[in-house]
């Protein structure tokens, strides 16, 4: 307090002496000084100047009553002092500076200097924090754009930013620091070791900012991390989608073109095969969709699955056109060698000449022989083997024995004509076989526009209409071979992975659910986990007993008869609803392994189970089990032969479908807070989704205006109600953010009418409740989901109404029969017709 008041005592010391009257203009700042002093005053002591008294115009008596003139507007004493003496009296020397003959080691510009550096230290942190909370707030609410090379850029823009920051945080840690160094040094500095008080103000002052300043740096950095993390996958992602759609798109026009390339097929397979490692290194690393990449990589296996099937029968088919090709060029062949054969004349044969033009003859025969029927006939054999059926080998083989008959000729001609090029004889006159009519003439033995009984017992030629017709023939077999192949393999996939399904189901169930009462194991079981067995696993134990004693027999039976497996989903229809159950308990079944998912109990089962995946990725099979048979079935309806069994399949893929839309509604439901009642009671969610809502009318006691800005509400159509809710997000991070479901209106069902076309706008329809007490004008997102919220609506309204047309008949013939006015004159009336 004291040193205080020798700030201001050293501010006001030194006055010049040369102006006349000036204590007269400097007495009211001091007074303002005085007024505005830290702190309450009860006492001033003002100390004359001797140099003023030595002034000849003016005098103490002057100064003394100038200055009592403003000692009324100050309201407290004011001791007038004329020496330093006098000023000991009221404040110890210990207290006083050097200058008034104390022995107080002060220096008030140093002090200036300090507190100034402390103050603009503390508005440098708050233009930091300032810079931070506007940083923050730019990165919550950038829009992320759509291509890759926008989101390269906001990652490379906001890594600069955010490291500009943290060098300016540094430089303003370096700097606090600093003061916090001269500070310790200025306490270590008093010689009595006592610590001064504003030393030590100033010290916890600078102590405070710079913790400040380091939460605050904390909070930035995990908060920039997050985005940066968030933006990363996002990025991810992305790229993953472009590649998921490059070979999905690839490989459905290998399936929709019918046209395959071994190299292509294989190359494709592989770069999806890579996708796939690709999406399990994203789900590896906690990416937020983990779900859609789940998917991806089990709809790229599906596909995969069917490309390599379609190959495979491609390969096949190839196989049968190659064999048949390989049939009618031997036979071509044979029919060009024996034609040449024919039409070589022994009287040409004497000469040397002749001889050796026949055995070119033959010689460019033979380099004219096809590839295919250069190999041995077991090579060619072997080759097809894996297709042969018994009427292609009884083929080959006739077109082998031709083949190898048409070779030993050939071979045995040259012989001959070697020894006749070689030897030189004497001419001899032979008669030709046949009377020589033109050099044109072509046997008719060996022609291959004509067919003799000799032909068809040695099986040598066909005719060009036989060949055409067996070409045509083994084209179709191939084509019914390649469709009934794909359909077996999808029929043989569905049984193998319902096996595999059903395996890791009871693994699942007996490796985790059934070692939480182990125990052997208790002791690594978490607190929050005990008595939380149906929470964590829900009613998996149901779905095994159904897939492993019904539906999986149900499939295996369809080996036989692949056709009926569209049944088999049909006539366990209903027994799929325990999928809705497991669904519904999955968020809190999430929940639960978050709190508990690096559990030693977990880590330990799953070393035992020699499982590659932890148990949050088994509980997510049931969810992946349910859109792989939808995807299946959609395969099975594309490639099906039988026309009389694709209405079940269509049957059983709606009914797949109809589940999963059922499954999807019941996971909003139950998010539902705020309604009074049991939602059970308003019967099945049969539609949901986000509308905007204008309340135009309300009559009553609570009139409500028009509203002219719509409200975003959430309907949930229920079977008996119409509820209407308003969506909000709960607090939190990643998987922690969820939404929910705050109940507004219910209208019941049974009081509700509509009006299918409002002017001016085609998505917009009207609810009207109890006679138009309450008008709802609903405009839905599409024109498609108007006209499907309104079919459903009216199906239930009619369904009411005929209920109601019922039930009025019934009351009015149970009066009537009571009355015993009825049946008489009904059976009276029909007697006369």
């Amino acid at each position: 307090m004291m040193l205080e008041v020798l700030q201001y005592v050293v501010s006001f010391s030194a006055i010049p002496e040369t102006v006349e009257g000036f204590y007269l203009t400097r007495i009211s700042p001091l007074s303002l000084s005085f007024m505005s002093f830290p702190g309450n005053l009860h006492l001033v002591l003002v100390l004359r100047p001797t140099s003023l008294l030595q002034s000849p115009s003016g005098t103490g008596t002057d100064l003394g009553f100038r200055f009592s003139q403003d000692d009324f507007m100050l309201k407290m004493p004011v001791v007038m002092l004329s020496s330093v003496t006098d000023l000991l009296r009221y404040i110890d020397e210990n207290q006083l500076t050097s200058e008034f003959g104390g022995t107080l080691e002060y220096c008030h510009s140093d002090w200036i200097v300090l507190r100034t550096a402390i103050e603009s230290f503390a508005v440098t942190v708050k233009e930091i924090a300032q810079l931070l909370q506007s940083f923050g707030t730019e990165l919550a609410e950038t829009e992320l754009p759509d291509e890759a090379d926008a989101i390269e850029f906001l990652l490379r823009s906001h890594t600069d930013k955010y490291r500009q920051l943290k060098d300016d945080i540094r430089s303003v840690m370096r700097e606090g620091r600093h003061l916090l160094s001269n500070l310790e040094a200025a306490k270590a500095a008093k010689a009595d070791g006592q610590e001064d008080k504003d030393i030590k103000q100033d010290w916890d002052t600078v102590q405070r900012l710079l913790a400040q300043l380091r939460d605050m740096e904390m909070a930035f950095d995990g908060f920039f991390e997050k985005h940066h993390l968030k933006l990363q996958q996002y990025l991810q992602l992305m790229r993953y989608e472009m590649s998921f759609h490059e070979v999905h798109c690839t490989m459905m026009g290998i399936l929709d073109w019918g046209f395959c390339d071994c190299g292509g097929c294989q190359e494709e397979m592989g770069r999806a095969q890579i996708i796939i490692l690709r999406g399990h290194q994203l789900a590896t690393g906690h990416h937020y969709a983990l779900a859609l990449i789940v998917q991806r990589c089990n709809e790229l296996r599906h596909h995969c699955d069917v490309v390599s099937c379609f190959h495979a029968s491609v390969c096949v088919c190839v196989c049968l056109c190659l064999c048949v090709y390989v049939c009618l060029q031997a036979r071509r062949w044979c029919d060009e060698g024996a034609y040449l054969l024919a039409n070589q004349l022994v009287d040409k044969f004497q000469s040397k000449e002749g001889a050796q033009g026949a055995l070119q003859d033959l010689e460019r025969l033979q380099e004219e022989t096809p590839p295919c029927l250069s190999q041995s006939p077991d090579v060619l054999s072997l080759e097809f083997e894996a297709i042969l059926t018994p009427q292609l080998e009884s083929q080959i083989g006739v077109a082998t024995e031709k083949l190898s008959a048409m070779q030993r000729m050939i071979h045995n001609r040259q012989a001959c004509l070697r020894k006749l090029a070689d030897i030189q004889v004497r001419p001899i006159q032979l008669v030709a076989p046949r009377p020589e009519h033109s050099p044109r003439c072509k046997s008719p033995l060996f022609s291959p526009k004509h067919s003799t009984c000799n032909d068809h017992e040695n099986g040598i030629s066909l005719t060009g209409a036989s060949l055409t017709l067996s070409l045509s023939l083994s084209l179709s077999l191939c084509i019914l071979l390649t469709v009934l192949c794909v359909f077996r393999h999808i029929i043989k996939e569905l049984i193998e992975t319902e096996r595999i399904y059903v395996e890791e189901l009871l693994s699942v169930l007996l490796g985790y659910r059934a070692e939480m009462d182990n125990p052997a194991l208790s002791n690594l079981l978490p607190s929050v986990l005990r008595s939380k067995k149906e929470v964590l696993f829900g009613n998996m134990p149901e779905i095994y007993k159904f897939h492993s004693r019904t539906f999986l027999q149900d499939l295996e039976g369809c080996l036989e008869t692949p056709e009926r497996v569209g049944a088999c989903f049909l006539q366990r229809k209903e027994k799929f609803q325990v999928y809705e159950r497991y669904c519904q308990n999955k968020p809190h079944s999430e929940l639960l392994w978050r709190q508990c998912s690096a559990s030693l109990f977990f880590q330990e089962c799953q070393k035992k189970l020699e499982h590659k995946l932890g148990l949050d990725s088994y509980l997510l099979k049931p969810v992946q089990r349910l859109t792989k048979y939808q995807l299946l079935l959609k395969e099975l309806l594309k490639h099906s032969a039988d026309s009389d069994y694709i209405s079940e399949l269509q049957g059983a893929l709606e009914s797949m479908l109809d589940l999963l839309k059922s499954v999807n509604d019941s996971m909003h439901q139950i998010a539902i807070t705020g309604y009074e009642g049991e939602l059970s009671d308003l019967g099945r969610v049969l539609m949901q989704g986000s509308f905007s809502v204008w309340i135009s009318h309300k009559r009553g006691p609570t009139r409500m205006k028009a509203r002219f800005k719509p409200m975003q509400r959430h309907l949930f159509l229920h079977e008996h109600a119409l509820l209407f809710c308003k969506r909000r997000e709960e607090h939190g991070e990643g998987h922690d953010r969820t939404p929910f479901y705050s109940f507004k209106h219910c209208l019941r069902m049974s009081a509700v009418g509509i009006t299918e076309n409002v002017k001016g706008d085609v998505k917009k329809f009207e609810l009207w409740y109890s006679g138009r007490e309450e008008v709802y004008v609903v405009q839905a997102p599409t024109f498609q989901i108007k006209i499907a919220w309104l079919t459903k609506i009216r199906k239930i309204l009619t369904n009411q109404q005929r209920l109601l047309q019922g039930f009025y008949f019934a009351s009015t013939c149970l009066s009537a029969s009571m009355l015993g006015v009825l049946f008489i004159p009904l059976v009276l009336y029909c007697g006369v017709l």
